[in-house]
């Protein structure tokens, strides 16, 4: 395993191999300046290095969204959708800065009870 500190790999976040169908919106401003399809190659809590249709403009805004691989309840598809900045970008892919991160639930019928969800409640003591 290679050591954080080396000369190598200069990373200290765990990066994780998440192959999954990503869309991204470059921001310029309030507008949307280029949306394009690419498949994310890994994911950290600090970025995620994915493939793009096209060179990205570094320190450029971007908005992605991805299916999330593992369910919510064992029944609910979520989508991970992160915001960052593009840090580098090269004719095979880019990579984006997290600046923050947000889950959202995409409706599935057997997670739908007639809008009674599933809730445990515990009293604090």
């Amino acid at each position: 395993m290679i050591q954080p500190n080396s000369d190598r790999e200069r990373r200290t976040k765990r990066r994780f191999s998440i192959d999954q169908e990503v869309k991204y919106k470059m921001l310029y401003g309030q507008r949307i300046a280029e949306t394009g399809v690419g498949r994310t190659i890994n994911i950290s809590s600090g970025g995620v290095w994915f493939s793009t249709e096209s060179m990205l403009t570094s320190g450029m805004p971007v908005e992605l969204s991805m299916n999330w691989p593992v369910l919510l309840n064992d029944s609910c598809p979520m989508k991970l959708m992160i915001y960052g900045c593009v840090v580098r970008s090269n004719e095979r892919g880019a990579a984006v800065a997290i600046e923050r991160y947000e889950f959202r639930t995409q409706g599935s019928r057997s997670f739908q009870t007639n809008g009674q969800l599933p809730v445990e409640m515990r009293m604090a003591t």
